[in-house]
């Protein structure tokens, strides 16, 4: 019985309970008060001059190396333009013959060469890499005059090797079975 009586009650209790939340008086005001009211003025932030390492130009040393890493990568694109026009030959003698046939084996014989000579350009474009990352490190703020230097050699070398892969790739899919892929 006690819980019968309790439910009676609860509506009731409910009803006095939010009478107490209306009010016919005056409501607050929405409007700003003084003290959420902004003063003062802001002035611009002037950025910090760069550290002087950033200023610096890169070292004779790594000017030698740079050009080598860059020569190198020539060097590799020059045999590789050397050696393109047999490998496209081969391949083309390779079409419409069976996958592991003579002319097949010969063709991706060829075209492995090829793809060592994409290598040898490779190998200098991962470590101008390395220097690039290194360099943007251990000097975060900016681009210093250092990573600018090596990543215009980066781009050079980038250039090359993405050539050399778009003939790999043009006569990987020219081979019988057209699955023949690049070494990587």
């Amino acid at each position: 019985m006690p819980l019968k009586r309790s439910l009676l009650l609860l509506p009731t209790t409910l009803a006095i309970a939010l009478s107490g939340c209306a009010s016919t008086g005056e409501y607050p005001s929405l409007a700003r008060r003084d003290a959420e009211r902004f003063r003062g003025s802001a002035e611009p932030v002037t950025p910090p001059a760069p550290p002087a390492e950033l200023a610096a130009p890169p070292s004779a040393e790594l000017d030698a190396r740079l050009s080598g890493l860059v020569e190198r990568a020539r060097a590799a694109h020059r045999r590789f333009t050397a050696t393109r026009p047999r490998t496209e030959r081969l391949v083309d003698a390779a079409r419409g013959s069976a996958v592991a046939s003579e002319s097949w084996s010969v063709a991706s014989v060829a075209l492995a060469e090829l793809g060592t000579q994409r290598s040898d350009a490779m190998i200098a474009l991962a470590e101008l890499d390395q220097l690039y990352a290194a360099e943007r490190i251990e000097n975060f703020q900016g681009e210093s005059r250092v990573a600018s230097a090596i990543g215009t050699a980066r781009d050079e070398v980038a250039l090359l090797v993405n050539e050399e892969e778009g003939v790999l790739a043009k006569l990987g899919r020219q081979m019988p079975g057209g699955t023949a892929s690049p070494p990587q």
